[in-house]
Parts: C-alpha cells; sequence; structure tokens
C-alpha cells in the first residue's frame, strides 16, 4: 500500500458553494453531477455501478477505506464515478482477503477524490438546493479557475450515456443447458444482476444498447430483460422504440432501474429529473400487490410521473417508495410485463427484494407452457 504526499483539493458547487479539504486518490480535475450515498458499507460495488456514471458521489459513512479493495467486489470492469468525496479515510485496511487499499485502487482508475470535507453539512445543503455539477481539483487554487472548468461539465438532464458504456459486443452468462433462456438489454448492467439470474438456471445474453429487434430474436429468447444505466431516459428514443418492439412480442418483460422508466416511457408515460435522487441501501418500499414491505437498495437520479399514470388505464402501480410516495413499480395489464425503479440484486444491500427474479422466471416458465399447450393444440 502506498501513500502519497499530503495535497489540498477543493470542491465547488454550479451554484458557488467551495469547500477546501485535502486530496485522495488520483491528481487532477474532475467534474460531474454531485449526488450522495447513504449506505455505510459496500462502496466499492458502488463505485462500479454504471449507473454511477457522469456523478461526483459523496459517501455519508464517516470512514471510507478501512476493509480496502477486493478483486471480487466489482459490478463493472471499471470505476465509474467521476469523483468522490468523504469526511475521512482510512490509510489502513483490515480485511484479510482485500487486495488492495481504496486509496492505490483510485489511483489506478484514475479517480480524484477529497477528504476532510464535512459531508454532514455538503448532504444538507444538497437536499435543501437539489442535484447540482460540481468539480474537484488539486491542481487548480483559484475560485475563477474552478469556475471555468465546471461551466465544461455536462448537465445531467438530457445527457445520454448508455451507449458508452455498454458492451460493444454480445457475450453470454450462464449455461447454454439451461431450460430458460433471456435476452439482455445492456444499457449499463451490473454483474451481480446477471449472476442472479443465472442462478435461477437460465442462459443469458448481453447485448449492445443499439441492438435491434430482429437480432435478439436470433437467440430465440424465452423472455426480455432490460438493465440499469445511467442518464436521462428522455434522451433515449431508441431504447424506447426497442423496449416498444419487444413488448409486441408477447414474451415476458422484466426492466430495472432505467429499463422500468424505459418501459415507462414506452408506454407514454413522462418521466422527470428528480430533486436530488434515490441512492443507498435502506430505501422501504411497498409492495401494493402482497402488502408487504421490503428495504430496497436504490439509485437514481430521474423517476416515472405519477400523474401521467393517472391518465394510462393500462398500466398500474405495483410498489410505491414510503419515504416520499414515488413509483417504485410498474406493470403492464395487458403484457406479461413489469418493472421496478430499485435494485432487486443489492450488492450491496438487503436482499428482501431477490424474489423478483423468482416472479421472473416463474413467468417465463409458465409462458412457456402455455405456448407449447397451444401449439400442441393446433399440430
Amino acid at each position: 500500500m502506498s501513500v502519497q504526499p499530503e495535497t489540498s483539493a477543493w470542491l465547488l458547487l454550479s451554484d458557488g458553494t467551495l469547500f477546501k479539504g485535502r486530496s485522495f486518490g488520483a491528481r487532477g480535475t474532475t467534474g460531474g453531477e454531485i449526488c450522495f450515498n447513504t449506505g455505510m458499507t459496500g462502496y466499492q460495488e458502488v463505485f462500479t455501478d454504471p449507473s454511477y456514471t457522469g456523478q461526483v458521489l459523496i459517501m455519508n459513512s464517516a470512514y471510507i477505506g478501512n476493509y480496502g479493495v477486493k478483486n471480487e467486489d466489482i459490478e463493472s470492469d471499471s470505476v465509474k464515478i467521476k469523483g468522490l468525496i468523504c469526511k475521512n479515510i482510512s490509510q489502513r485496511y483490515s480485511r484479510m482477503t482485500a487486495n488492495d487499499s481504496l486509496e492505490d485502487y483510485l489511483v489506478q482508475n484514475n479517480i480524484v477524490a477529497i477528504y476532510d470535507v464535512d459531508t454532514r453539512a455538503l448532504v444538507q445543503h444538497i437536499r435543501s438546493k437539489g442535484a447540482m455539477n460540481c468539480v474537484i481539483s488539486t491542481e487548480i487554487t483559484d475560485e475563477q479557475g474552478l469556475k471555468a472548468e465546471l461551466a465544461n461539465v455536462p448537465d445531467m438532464d438530457g445527457l445520454e450515456l448508455s451507449s458508452q458504456i455498454s458492451t460493444k459486443h454480445p457475450y453470454t452468462v450462464g449455461s447454454p443447458n439451461a431450460p430458460v433462456r433471456i435476452a439482455v438489454m445492456d444499457y449499463g448492467v451490473k454483474k451481480n444482476i446477471l449472476q442472479c439470474l443465472a442462478d435461477r438456471n437460465v442462459y443469458l445474453k448481453v447485448f449492445p444498447t443499439k441492438t435491434t429487434l430482429a437480432e435478439l430474436k436470433e437467440f430465440n429468447p424465452d423472455g426480455y430483460f432490460i438493465s440499469n444505466g445511467p442518464g436521462d431516459p428522455a434522451s433515449m428514443d431508441y431504447a424506447v422504440n426497442t423496449v416498444r418492439e419487444i413488448l409486441a412480442t408477447e414474451k415476458p418483460f422484466f426492466g430495472i432501474c432505467l429499463g422500468h422508466q424505459l418501459l415507462a416511457r414506452a408506454n407514454d408515460i413522462r418521466t422527470f429529473k428528480m430533486h436530488h435522487g434515490h441512492r443507498g441501501l435502506n430505501h422501504p418500499v411497498k409492495n401494493l400487490i402482497t402488502g408487504k414491505s421490503e428495504i430496497t437498495t436504490q439509485n437514481h437520479g430521474f423517476g416515472v410521473d405519477p400523474e401521467a399514470i393517472k391518465d394510462n388505464p393500462n398500466v398500474e402501480i405495483t410498489h410505491i417508495n414510503l419515504n416520499d410516495g414515488s413509483i417504485e413499480g410498474i406493470r403492464i395489464k395487458d403484457k406479461l410485463a413489469f418493472s421496478v425503479q430499485y435494485h432487486p440484486e443489492a450488492t450491496p444491500g438487503p436482499h428482501d427484494s431477490r424474489y423478483l427474479f423468482d416472479d421472473f422466471v416463474a413467468m417465463i416458465e409458465a409462458h412457456m407452457v402455455k405456448s407449447k399447450s397451444v401449439k400442441e393444440e393446433v399440430a
């Protein structure tokens, strides 16, 4: 483990709020939309979540880095956050299975970070003022220079990012002898979502963002999964059109996070930029079908417009957030299609919601039996 020389760092928000702290990780300048995660653990899984692309992350936990990093604790092949903000960092780590320190990990991935910042005050500020762009720098020391750098940071509202991080070539997960085949649209999919499906004896083929329905059908899937991902769903008309085409196949459909928003937009339901989003491991959600509640892992800055759903009798709200009443799940009444805004794979986080993968596979199996029966009757 290497420890870099002490260096000052500055954090400037687009509303002019300025923080001075100390550098941790790579040296340089970075910028993006500032957001915060309320989780107390699982920082490596969070940093590698593709849904964080383009964002500078505040970790609410008092200490970061105390258990190092491990090669297996990743959700993608690289760190996806643009920058990191925290209160305290640990130069030592105690986990015996760790492969490296967080400091070295951030340096290797060229992630600029700042610590010794009053993150409690910063999070309260974001809760009050809303999400906004920011810049972190270890090399620009004057406010005017930071403002000039901040002006180059693109707004998340209207930003399309999925095509930048999606797989470039299709690949498979699971056994080709599995009885169920699912085509996965990768808009920024997390590895543990794929693992949760593969664990249920499913064979997956993961496709790039711009894959056509004809190409998907060549895999002969029994169902379709639409992944999570970063950016504004309103900027993804190409993906909305793909979802509409998939729905027309009448095969089972499941969407998570961005996939949830795309399903809504494919049914003419608006999405909107949230004030500061939901990110953490402790969001309570109520399942309106079963009446049960679950603690969920979440990471999203856009939501589905509840007013638009009122005008669409074919869409049913299945889950709501118990903190603010926002929409957490929907189903399409005349299709085998449903989605949730949160992350049932929950890595990190509680596993209350993993039943949704079971529900999806059971839906596919029931549809396969019904389709076989119909074919036999016709024959």
